[in-house]
């Protein structure tokens, strides 16, 4: 058994045990635990498979020139404007982003607008900003982007420009 293989086994086998003596025994802590972790499970099966047929037709369909052209190093200032659009509309969240990001990175956009890309992913979903603006107002709402993105890009240019200069 290999050493990966070995970690999983220990991780995984004290959970489920812990899950079905929860259930046994009428254990509260666990069994929301455990409802919890399939909720969870659920939604992510519902999301992940269609994410990823997306993706692959992304990888498919767009050319890289495409992608190099609009997140590229000649991009300038659009790629990272493109960058938040686009995470404007991802539906998923993380577990959609990081694919995404990983996809746009592979076709040639530079890392920094990828990183950006990432980061307001978590920002300006159009859903998340609609119910904020609704309870906590529409002025709230505004002064949290305008201050999180500028961040956001800073700090992806920023980490762009470490990773870029390790790499050459």
């Amino acid at each position: 058994m290999t050493e990966k293989k070995r970690l999983i086994y220990f991780l995984t086998v004290p959970y489920g045990v812990f899950l079905a003596f929860s259930w046994q025994f009428d254990f509260t802590p666990g069994k929301i635990i455990g409802n919890n972790f399939f909720d969870f499970l659920l939604s992510m099966a519902a999301i992940l498979p269609v994410s990823f047929v997306l993706i692959g037709l992304f990888e498919v369909w767009i050319n890289r020139q495409t992608v190099e052209k609009h997140f590229g190093h000649a991009s300038g200032y659009r790629g990272y404007l493109w960058a938040i659009i686009l995470s404007g509309t991802t539906v998923g969240g993380a577990y959609v982003a990081f694919p995404v990001g990983h996809a746009l990175y592979k076709k040639g956009a530079r890392l920094s607008i990828v990183l950006t890309y990432i980061g307001s992913a978590a920002l300006t979903r159009i859903p998340m900003t609609i119910f904020e603006a609704s309870f906590l107002g529409f002025k709230f709402a505004l002064i949290r982007l305008g201050i999180s993105l500028p961040l956001v890009i800073l700090s992806s240019i920023f980490i762009g420009g470490i990773f870029d200069h390790r790499k050459s």
